[in-house]
């Protein structure tokens, strides 16, 4: 195998380098050129305390809450 700073080869691979990086950049400048996004809504989340407890509801049976026919185990393991 041949040294690549002696033979030459070493112009090739900072060519290469660099067209890879000029295709990115230019790539980049496309993207941001006629990507037009004139506007973006804020959103807003609802931080209001709901009226209803979730502490204070009455817990289901559970036969109701398993109706597909699953056994559940006594304990756990």
């Amino acid at each position: 195998m041949e040294n690549p700073f002696e033979s030459g080869h070493i112009k090739n691979y900072i060519l290469l380098y660099v067209s890879v990086v000029v295709i990115m950049v230019l790539f980049f400048i496309a993207t941001t050129l006629f990507n037009e996004v004139e506007s973006v809504d804020k959103k807003v989340f609802d931080t209001s305390v709901n009226e209803v407890s979730y502490a204070n509801k009455p817990m289901k049976n559970i036969e109701e809450v398993n109706s597909s026919g699953i056994k559940l185990l006594e304990k756990a393991y």
